[in-house]
């Protein structure tokens, strides 16, 4: 299965908003808000479970060059910055990515989940959590 994200930057053929050796970002299909823009990085990770930390890190340096770029060439008040991982998530394509959309009062768009999850998880989540994260079991499985 190809993956799209990696054919946009394979061909060129996107309209970019920057190019970096580890990252890029360009302009999605159907953009949410103006300056709607992806941030990706330029070797196949398919999301935040599979990729190395280094490359996360340059990818969320971008996002947040990008947010501010949003707020002084857009005049934006704010950004969503947005991430669906794993099977569980509605992620569309398996390619890592971070949605930034620029906001502005009173734009007429929600990116904040209007209900709660019908999940229920026996004890304290945070607890476990906590634990996991201790035990070191945030590594890759």
């Amino acid at each position: 299965m190809s993956c799209p994200f990696c054919q946009l930057i394979r061909e060129d053929s996107a309209q970019w908003v920057a190019r970096e050796p580890s990252t890029c970002a360009f302009t999605p299909l159907v953009p949410l808000a103006p300056g709607h823009t992806l941030v990706v990085p330029t070797a196949h990770h398919a999301d935040v479970f599979d990729t190395p930390t280094e490359v996360l890190a340059e990818t969320v340096d971008l996002v947040q060059r990008l947010a501010r770029a949003m707020r002084v060439g857009l005049n934006a008040t704010g950004v969503n910055v947005l991430n669906a991982s794993g099977p569980g998530s509605e992620q569309s394509v398996r390619h890592l990515h971070f949605h930034v959309v620029p906001r502005w009062p009173d734009d007429g768009i929600s990116t904040w989940p209007t209900g709660r999850s019908q999940h229920r998880f026996a004890g304290d989540p945070a607890v476990r959590l906590a634990e996991a994260l201790s035990a070191g079991e945030h590594h890759r499985r």
